[in-house]
């Protein structure tokens, strides 16, 4: 079994630098951490119904759309993703797409009007060999670092279940950088699970 979970760089203070240097620079066949935040900071999700219907709207629009989802969570008031478009157009279509019918779904719901995303997401471009990893992981402890709960295993809206072998996720496609942390679906969930555990320079 391979175990890959030492790193001398801080993905958390990269993406900082990065983000806003970067904001929407899309690159076909490369990954990117995409965020998309809520107005005014209010809250996107409300219940377990919620959460579900934009994760099906986000499976159903990265299959048309022809993006490979490595890695997200949903949080309240904003989503972290981490995919691979096959096109330049493809992550603002998906996204797009989503938010067609997600914010529809809301307004109705709730009984509200306008609005619900700040603005346009935000893409940046990462080195899958440097970064894809730290950058899951960064995205999964989001409820950790929030202190929604004490463990990522905890928390039902993120890839982390599927990452470490809890629970497979069929929107997910394992991006080559997971599969090489291990020779087995196993090895590989160990692995990541040991590499989660590593704590965010």
């Amino acid at each position: 079994m391979r175990v890959r979970v030492t790193y001398n760089v801080s993905y958390s203070g990269l993406f900082n630098f990065i983000m806003a240097r970067l904001p929407r620079l899309v690159v076909p066949h490369q990954p990117h951490h995409i965020i998309q935040r809520c107005h005014d900071g209010q809250s996107a999700f409300r219940d377990a119904a919620d959460y579900s219907a934009f994760l099906e709207w986000l499976k159903e629009g990265a299959r048309r759309f022809k993006v490979s989802i490595h890695a997200y969570v949903l949080m309240s008031d904003h989503v972290h993703l981490l995919a691979t478009p096959d096109d330049a157009g493809g992550l603002a279509r998906m996204m797009q797409w989503v938010g067609r019918y997600y914010v529809p779904y809301y307004n109705q719901k709730y009984r509200r009007a306008g609005t619900l995303w700040q603005g346009r997401y935000k893409a940046t471009v990462l080195d899958a060999d440097r970064y894809l990893l730290l950058c899951s992981r960064y995205i999964e402890l989001n409820p950790v670092r929030n202190g929604l709960v004490s463990s990522p295993a905890d928390y039902p809206w993120s890839s982390y279940l599927h990452h470490s072998g809890v629970k497979p996720d069929a929107m997910i496609t394992d991006h080559h950088m997971y599969w090489a942390l291990g020779n087995t679906p196993f090895d590989r969930e160990v692995s990541y699970k040991l590499h989660s555990e590593q704590p965010l320079l």
